[in-house]
């Protein structure tokens, strides 16, 4: 008998099968042409587990520190097969109001073969459960609107979604335009 899936903190060895579950999602939403995402921006951008950890519980602490260059973990969900079947890319986020940190989850995917398996929901509550260990105040993350399959799915496990706030973003040549408004 196979053992079930494993979630773990992601390991060097573990990029190529990121980057092409990155691209997957990509895919899915319709923005595969907006992947910058390479190899070599993953390597250097995620703190991973040490390669020779066998550890299959996803403790956080075991990881690289992150930093302001190397801000995002990533939990990599494993098919009882051992293939790369899912991803959650996440960072620490803080709430001002609570005074407590808690996490942003990026990106939540499990690929299309191994859906309507538990996967998603399990990745969700490995990152819930580090949100508790480490006092945190909340988990939280953000859908695209058509995408009712997830919205239901997320509504089905407690969450909550906030129709009062609006996401906001600057990127691309309006981000460099920000950067240089005053100067």
């Amino acid at each position: 008998m196979s053992p079930g899936p494993i979630v773990r903190h992601a390991r060097r060895e573990d990029v190529p099968a990121i980057l092409e579950l990155i691209r997957e999602l990509a895919d899915y939403e319709h923005e595969l042409s907006s992947v910058e995402a390479t190899e070599e921006k993953l390597l250097s951008t995620i703190a991973f587990a040490p390669s020779s950890s066998t550890s299959t519980a996803p403790a956080a602490e075991e990881t690289e520190s992150t930093s302001s260059t190397r801000p995002a973990r990533c939990l990599v969900l494993t098919s009882p097969e051992g293939t790369p079947a899912g991803i959650a890319l996440y960072f620490y986020n803080y709430s001002t109001w609570r005074a407590r940190p808690g996490i942003y989850l990026e990106d939540l995917y499990v690929k299309q073969s191994e859906r309507k398996k538990g996967y998603g929901k399990r990745l969700l509550v490995e990152l819930a459960k580090e949100v508790v260990d480490m006092n945190g105040g909340r988990l939280e993350w953000s859908v695209l609107k058509w995408n009712e399959p997830s919205i239901k799915f997320y509504e089905s496990i407690g969450a909550n979604m906030m129709s009062e706030w609006v996401g906001m973003r600057v990127d691309g040549e309006g981000l460099k335009r920000l950067a240089t408004l005053l100067d």
